[in-house]
């Protein structure tokens, strides 16, 4: 009976986790569509509110479909508490809980990936710190947006 279920229920699982991926591909593009200031300034606004829950909420959908369910102990700290949020070893898929439960704060990420089909848009719609690994002054200059963003005022999310 369980690999009945496990026959019926993968395929299901599959469907539901793509128009997921799908609607937040759709969702990003909406909120980065004509963007001012594209990468330079933060989203301000419906395009930000619109990535917080839309983007968060299908996160949390989709691995509540997978079967993962993440309950937060305490508090999650706010924007002015701490402009730079701290996740490790930041290497796997389960980083994208974080970002859910964090209301999708901007990331640190390989510049690679923003060209990345599907996944590029939603995780540029996330206003990342892209480090380049051909550039030789790349992780200064990391450093110095992390800084630039966590000193903002509020201006720029949290960054992870």
């Amino acid at each position: 009976q369980t690999v009945l279920q496990g026959i019926i229920l993968l395929p299901l699982r599959a469907i539901c986790i793509i128009f997921i991926l799908l609607l937040a591909w759709l969702v990003a593009s909406i909120a980065t569509f004509c963007q001012p200031g594209r990468g330079f300034l933060p989203l301000e606004g419906w395009r930000r509110r619109m990535i917080q829950t839309a983007l968060s909420g299908l996160t949390r959908t989709a691995y509540f479909i997978m079967g993962f369910q993440v309950k937060v102990k305490g508090k999650v700290a706010s924007l002015s508490e701490a402009p730079i949020f701290v996740a490790a070893p930041h290497s796997s898929f389960f980083d994208a809980i974080i970002c859910a439960l964090t209301g999708m704060p901007s990331i640190v990420s390989r510049a690679e990936n923003l060209s990345t089909p599907v996944f590029g848009t939603i995780l540029s719609s996330l206003q990342p710190v892209a480090v380049s690994r051909q550039d030789p002054d790349s992780r200064k200059n990391t450093v110095a947006e992390i800084t630039r963003r966590a000193l903002s005022r509020g201006q720029w999310p949290q960054v992870i």
